[in-house]
């Protein structure tokens, strides 16, 4: 595969990863929005630990989904001999973990190193919602113990 077309792909496939993380996200946060205000202490910091579960679950089944559609490509391209290979290689790219025990073959490697930079910039992304979500449990923690004067 040419320079070109590897770059081209590339950029098809991070815009398709964008856009599931974009609707993913969106959809984290609109059921994170269902959450209520609870009357007692104990049912605040339940609620809370359920939304921050639901916030890390979800977002680890996102980049699960990302993963697999670079391991799909990879698979399509013929770049590995099965796709426990191709997935194994996505993850460890995708994480910036790197190996190097299975490497894509000449005239693909772009796709690989591509599919890291995207993927720190996606991890990044969900950390910055990860924290404020967190951050949201806690102000809102801080409103009950205001409104119910302390704990």
């Amino acid at each position: 595969m040419t320079l070109a077309h590897q770059l081209a792909l590339a950029t098809l496939v991070v815009g398709v990863t964008v856009v599931v993380h974009l609707a993913g996200l969106a959809l984290l946060l609109a059921i994170l929005r269902r959450y209520r205000r609870a009357s007692r202490r104990y049912l605040v910091i339940l609620l809370n630990g359920g939304a921050i579960l639901v916030a890390a679950f979800g977002l680890f089944a996102l980049h699960s989904a990302e993963i697999w559609i670079w391991a799909g490509i990879y698979q399509l391209l013929g770049a590995f001999t099965d796709f426990e290979h191709a997935l194994y290689f996505s993850t460890s790219t995708y994480v910036t973990i790197g190996y190097g025990d299975v490497v894509l073959p000449p005239g693909l490697r772009i796709l690989g190193a591509i599919e890291g930079a995207s993927g720190i910039i996606l991890i990044g992304w969900s950390t910055a919602f990860f924290f404020s979500i967190v951050d949201r449990m806690k102000l809102l923690e801080r409103s009950f113990d205001t409104d119910h004067g302390g704990g």
